[in-house]
């Protein structure tokens, strides 16, 4: 597996200013950028012009990885040429199927389980499924269900949520052609020489009561403990209520459904203040126990490490070609200045060869750790490695 990493920045434009060696036979190229910038014509057609033989697949963002550096307002180019590796991809527009969980069925029935290699002629089974979703019209968990349902047994799955800032407004996946609204797109990878490894970890607090959540339809959350969700969230919030829904990133729900089951995050996206409910990126289903959580910020650093050990663990501690990084926006949003701390701590891990990219994201889709069961994933980084036997 062979890759290479252009960045674009209104300041200096493109850097390096030409495409590499391998650009004519890069089959793959991986696209991370803010909703503004990806919204250029012109630089979707530089990319298309620069890759002329290559899948474009990427979406929009809340800061862009590169390595170790996490920008904001920029454009960050992954070009891979597989070696033994091949895929399909596929997408389905959220306008033309009835909710999340159709969507999922839909990729994975649309996705083959096989193809035949035209090299060699064998026929290579689907390994690993990476999917790219709108970040504010998707249920996650509803759409990761609905996937998991049509997958052949052993194929695993990960990827995210695309972002937009703390704005909110609009976001963008990108799959060969212009970047869209409204769209899922899913990457299937097939060989039996490909390497994948994967693990998501949090690293948050929580604190008060755990209360029930005693009214709710899906993501969407009416009560808690019998009181209006909004108004006990914001009593909570105190003064930083007044940022909403923004600030609600740095004040997440643990949500577990069952006694002993490992609690998974969820962050809102919206609010309703006539209804005084709350919208995350997954379900928070009725009967569930909730407690808000707070930031250490030495333990998301050591979330970081963690998913990093977990994930390098996962294909016998070889050095990987390629690190897709899906962080969750309201760490970006504690860390701050120290955000690119946790990168940095994956490239401890991982080792200096591995080629680092990703974004920070809305939603994390993946299993904890592997062979455990994929979920929708709030305020953890995610990684999925990538390489070729």
């Amino acid at each position: 597996m062979k890759t290479e990493q252009r960045k674009w920045t209104a300041a200096l434009g493109w850097v390096p200013a030409a495409p590499g060696s391998s650009a004519k036979s890069a089959q793959l190229v991986l696209v991370f950028g803010a909703t503004s910038v990806l919204q250029k014509n012109n630089l979707a057609a530089t990319i298309r012009k620069d890759y002329p033989a290559a899948h474009i697949f990427g979406c929009s963002t809340a800061g862009e990885i590169c390595g170790t550096q996490v920008s904001d307002d920029t454009l960050v180019v992954t070009a891979v040429q597989f070696e033994h590796t091949q895929f399909r991809s596929i997408q389905v527009s959220l306008s033309q199927t009835p909710d999340s969980f159709s969507a999922g069925e839909a990729i994975a029935q649309k996705l083959p389980h096989s193809i035949c290699d035209a090299a060699t002629g064998a026929e290579e089974k689907l390994a690993h499924v990476l999917v790219l979703c709108d970040g504010l019209k998707v249920n996650g968990s509803a759409f990761v269900s609905g996937v998991m349902k049509h997958l052949p047994e052993g194929v695993t799955l990960t990827g995210g949520l695309a972002g937009d800032g703390t704005r909110m407004s609009e976001t963008l996946v990108f799959r060969d052609n212009l970047p869209e609204t409204n769209i899922i797109a899913a990457l299937g990878l097939y060989g039996r020489r490909l390497k994948v490894g994967f693990g998501s970890l949090g690293g948050w607090d929580s604190f008060g009561p755990e209360r029930l959540v005693t009214k709710s339809k899906g993501n969407v959350l009416y009560e808690l403990d019998g009181q209006p969700a909004l108004d006990l969230y914001k009593k909570y919030l105190g003064e930083e209520a007044k940022g909403l829904p923004a600030t609600g990133l740095l004040f997440p729900l643990s949500v577990r459904a069952r006694p002993g089951e490992t609690p998974v995050v969820r962050s809102f996206l919206s609010i309703d203040e006539a209804a005084q409910s709350l919208a995350f990126a997954g379900d928070v289903p009725e009967g569930a126990y909730a407690r808000l959580m707070k930031a250490n910020f030495d333990r998301l650093i050591d979330g970081a490490t963690g998913a990093a050990q977990t994930t390098h663990q996962a294909i016998g501690s070889a050095t990987p070609d390629l690190a897709i990084l899906i962080s969750c926006v309201g760490r970006k949003l504690v860390l701050k200045q120290r955000i690119e701390e946790e990168v940095e701590a994956v490239r401890d891990v991982l080792g200096a060869s591995a080629v680092l990219a990703g974004f920070y994201s809305y939603g994390e889709i993946s299993p904890f750790t592997p062979g455990a069961r994929c979920e929708l994933h709030n305020q953890t980084m995610t990684i999925t490695t990538l390489s070729e036997e």
